[in-house]
């Protein structure tokens, strides 16, 4: 198993983890789970072994809040297959790490570590299953999933009562803090305030004292000690303390129902877009309507791809948006180095179908100018992809299947089929779990059909329309190969036909066609297709396949 799960804070990611961890101890298995902070690592640790106690299941967690003799006790217990589920920070990448037997590796808030920490883990062992959690893929991560490379689970349901955060931009200015905070802690609410500069925190923190005199003030960051961090998280949670100034270290595990309203300070500069999100996802865990207020220095200073995170994260603030950041973050950065370290890249100045063709014509160019000796014995020169356009209604009524997630992924998994059987056996899955396909989900079937039998007979566009078809040949340059082998047989086929056809020059595409009359169904355009079919080319597809 490789799965993504994408869920908003909140949403039970955690507690997916925790029934895959269980479910693989039961099965002899060792887990690890890897988190971002040593905070996280100890909420995490809290919550497994509150929930596993009753059973013998024995959980440890590694962090810098342990010292260096229980480090090694947990590592000798680890090695020696005693410890069952192992919760850590980066320690746990590290070489003198032995587990007796791991199964499963969870790596909690994934795009919080690079591409380096997540490719040890997975050399600890090559067949281990991972599953990882985030609320919002890394623009790389989200392609390999969009492309069928990693497994996708969407969590969209919110908890009972939640409520969507108010998303406000605003330039930094002292009366829009005071009024928020006196507003939250006159309903006896908590504050965040982020500053991720561990430099001037003190002075931010000097400033909100003297804006509020009335209200507590703390300060919490990662390079206080354990306990000193630890006594300022109690004091919060305990309510001892009004605001909570701290650097980003907050934005994963902390879940305090009573704070919600949150400032963050330069969220322009400063910040990404997942970590906007994420860090917004503290507030708002209760019935209570919470806030959240993105400070920056000047809307006109802020850069290009400031100004559109901004955008997105203020669009996109509804329940369950974090699946839609990521998307608009892979927008923003690019889908990154697919097979190397760069997590984002840049695509959007020519757009996602576009880089992906960009993509399949370099593939193309290398392997027939490259490496063409490599392929010396392939007898058939690979042809276009087939486009179809018919005029019959072809889609997933919502009627038939509500859930959107669902009919995307049967769309992908149509326009991904490789054969009619695939198609045929599609169909019976689809039937078998939604009833029987009303017409447009068989006319979106008939088309893809048409594609394959397209393909197979090299026609990059096969339109359907006004009760006539229409076949578009290649040109003589692209491909030659049509020319040479399967242009005159299928003049041969064409003349065979108990209906008339007229060869035409397409003046705009510049492409010929051959245009058939009297094709009064969709279902009699597809078995004038099957009767073109070359005996050859049939030959070749199934020695392709």
């Amino acid at each position: 198993m490789d799965r993504l799960v994408c869920g908003d804070v909140g949403f039970g990611k955690t507690e997916v983890a925790v029934r895959a961890a269980f479910k693989a101890v039961q099965d002899g298995k060792q887990v690890a789970m890897l988190v971002p902070t040593t905070i996280l690592a100890q909420q995490h640790h809290a919550t497994f072994s509150e929930r596993l106690e009753r059973f013998p299941v024995n959980v440890e967690v590694l962090s810098r809040f342990r010292s260096r003799a229980e480090q090694s006790e947990v590592l000798e217990k680890l090695e020696k297959g005693q410890v069952d589920i192992l919760i850590g920070t980066h320690r746990i990448t590290s070489d003198d790490i032995t587990f007796d037997d791991l199964g499963l590796l969870i790596v909690d808030e994934e795009q919080r570590f690079g591409v380096k920490t997540k490719e040890t883990l997975r050399k600890m062992r090559e067949d281990i299953d991972t599953l990882t959690l985030t609320a919002t893929p890394i623009p790389r991560t989200l392609q390999f999933s969009l492309l069928g490379a990693r497994d996708l689970s969407l969590i969209e349901t919110p908890p009972p009562n939640r409520q969507p955060i108010n998303t406000e931009i605003h330039t930094f200015d002292e009366d829009v803090i005071r009024d928020a905070i006196v507003y939250e802690t006159s309903r006896g609410g908590q504050v965040f305030f982020i500053h991720n500069r561990v430099k001037t925190i003190h002075e931010v923190a000097e400033m909100v004292r003297a804006m509020v005199p009335n209200v507590r003030v703390g300060v919490g960051h990662g390079q206080m000690s354990g306990s000193e961090l630890e006594d300022v998280m109690l004091d919060f949670v305990n309510e001892k303390l009004d605001v909570l100034v701290s650097t980003s270290i907050i934005e994963n595990g902390l879940d305090i129902s009573n704070a919600n309203t949150m400032i963050i300070n330069h969220a322009g500069e400063h910040f990404g877009l997942s970590e906007l999100h994420q860090l917004r996802g503290r507030v708002g865990r209760s019935q209570r309507k919470a806030f959240c207020y993105l400070l920056v220095p000047s809307v006109h200073g802020l850069t290009d791809d400031a100004r559109e995170r901004m955008k997105a994260v203020e669009q996109f603030s509804d329940l369950g948006s974090g699946f839609d950041i990521a998307m608009r973050d892979l927008d923003i950065r690019g889908a990154g180095s697919l097979l190397g370290a760069e997590q984002s890249g840049f695509i959007e100045d020519v757009g996602y179908e576009t880089y992906h063709n960009i993509l399949d014509q370099a593939v193309k160019e290398l392997r027939e100018e490259e490496f063409d000796d490599v392929f010396d014995g392939e007898a058939v020169p690979p042809g276009p992809e087939t486009a179809v356009d018919v005029e019959e209604d072809a889609y997933i009524p919502e009627s038939y299947l509500r859930d959107n997630t669902e009919r995307l992924n049967l769309y992908r998994r149509i326009s991904d089929a490789p054969d009619e059987t695939t198609l045929v056996d599609l169909l019976d899955e689809m039937e078998d779990r939604f009833g029987d396909a009303p017409e447009p989900v068989q006319n979106l079937l008939t088309g893809a059909r048409l594609r394959l039998l397209g393909e197979q007979l090299r026609m990059p566009k096969v339109v359907y329309k006004n009760e006539r078809l229409f076949l578009y040949l290649p040109s003589e340059d692209a491909d030659p190969y049509f020319y040479d082998e399967v242009f005159h047989p299928l003049l041969e086929k064409l003349t065979l036909l108990d209906r008339e056809y007229v060869m035409k020059d397409d003046v705009e595409g510049g492409l010929m066609r051959a245009i058939i009359q009297d094709v009064p169904t969709l279902d009699d355009a597809l078995e004038i297709m099957e009767g073109l079919l070359l005996e050859e080319t049939k030959t070749i597809a199934t020695v392709e396949a």
